[in-house]
């Protein structure tokens, strides 16, 4: 009798232990149905790994992170600029989200060219 609750118990931990595996490896994070601290804290996590060596297009980064809280565009001899901005740090509990609670990220023609305050000094620097 022991023998067999024993048996049940540890197949039933290793079920446990591979069933939690498997979700954290295959599930997706779905950063619009997170509250505001874990998409936060996703945001931050996900831009502060980006790589400004490798290719990396403006899709890419929402497809991963859903639609940015402010975006800004412009055309700058025949190139398109786009600052994306994802709210990184909450400063103020008004409801609102502000540049100022945001990490930036710029893309020249849909490609990753800059991240956070360099970001938006270049984007401002254009004409």
């Amino acid at each position: 009798m022991k023998v067999k609750t024993i048996a049940f118990l540890l197949a039933g931990l290793v079920l446990y232990a591979g069933l939690t595996s498997v979700t954290l490896m295959f599930y997706k994070d779905d950063p619009d149905q997170m509250d505001w601290q874990d998409r936060e804290a996703f945001n931050t996590k996900y831009i502060y790994k980006l790589d400004l060596t490798k290719a990396i297009s403006r899709n890419q980064v929402i497809d991963y992170l859903g639609g940015p809280d402010i975006t800004e565009a412009k055309k700058h001899r025949q190139q398109v600029y786009q600052v994306l901005y994802y709210r990184t740090h909450r400063t103020k509990t008004d409801g609102l989200t502000t540049k100022d609670e945001c990490t930036a990220i710029l893309f020249k023609n849909q490609q990753l060219i800059a991240i956070g305050e360099t970001a938006v000094e270049q984007f401002n620097q254009l004409d």
